[in-house]
Formats: structure tokens, C-alpha cells, sequence
């Protein structure tokens, strides 16, 4: 009977473990700095499916003029919600060559879809309101590592 309640208490304090792990932000992410205008945003990389999933959920803040990009294999449709995400967000939908095909405005804590108008590879999150502080919209071409030059 001890080496059950003994079992049961081990495995009680690792679901603890794994559950506490799960609700961390992500914050030592690749860094890549990608280019609006004359404006740098400072950029973590999420490009593996587990990055991506994680995505900003359980962050508390995020400094102005800094965002997470989120780099697909291939130019499919993109939806991303906000479950578990504290911060209100603006996404970007990029084409390979860094320009913008539409923005979507996303409230924290919710589970509506906001989706790509056609096909991109990447997605950058930034704080609510700060592409349309620089003057930013659907049209408008970012640069950086990512984009490919046409």
C-alpha cells in the first residue's frame, strides 16, 4: 500500500511539473531582426511546430517593436486563435517576398480563428495597434533574413 501511495504522490508532482512547464512563455526563441520602413523589430523565430503551437500564450508583456515571426514549411491558409494568451495582438500574414496580405486584430484569451486572405508562410505577432502606429497594411512589404529577394 505504501509503494502505491508512494507511486501515486511521484506521479501527482510530475503532472504538476509537466502542466507548470507547459504554462511558461517561450522566450529563448532564435533572434533575427526584420525591417518595416525605417522601423526594426526585433524578432523571435518560432519554426517548429512546437514553437509555433506555444506561440506567445503565458506571456505577461511584450516590449514595443518587438514581435515573434512564425515560419511555416510551405505557403498554405493560416488561422491562429489566442487561447491562453494574455497579450492583445495584431497578425501579419506574409508572403515569401515579405509582403503583407492582410492584418487581424486579436483579442487575448479567446478561441476565434483569424485567417490568412490566401496562402503565406509567415505570420508575424506585434502588440495591438503597432502596425497601424507605423502606418502598416495589407500591401506593405517587410524585409529581413526571411524574405526572399524578387
Amino acid at each position: 500500500m505504501k509503494k502505491l501511495i508512494s507511486a501515486l504522490i511521484f506521479i501527482a508532482f510530475g503532472l504538476n511539473g509537466l502542466s507548470h512547464a507547459q504554462s511558461k512563455p517561450q522566450l529563448d526563441l532564435p533572434k533575427i531582426k526584420l525591417s518595416a520602413g525605417m522601423h526594426l523589430i526585433d524578432t523571435q523565430v518560432a519554426s517548429t511546430p512546437d514553437q509555433r503551437a506555444t506561440g506567445l500564450m503565458f506571456r505577461q508583456e511584450m516590449p514595443q517593436g518587438e514581435g515573434r515571426l512564425f515560419v511555416f514549411e510551405e505557403a498554405t491558409p493560416q488561422c491562429f486563435w489566442m487561447k491562453n494568451t494574455l497579450l492583445p495582438l495584431t497578425a501579419a500574414f506574409i508572403t515569401d517576398d515579405g509582403t503583407i496580405v492582410n492584418l487581424a486584430n486579436m483579442k487575448p484569451q479567446t478561441t476565434d480563428s483569424h485567417c490568412s486572405a490566401k496562402p503565406v508562410r509567415y505570420v508575424l505577432e506585434m502588440n495591438l495597434g503597432w502596425f497601424e502606429k507605423k502606418c502598416l497594411k495589407a500591401g506593405s512589404k517587410l524585409g529581413g533574413p526571411p524574405f526572399s529577394k524578387q
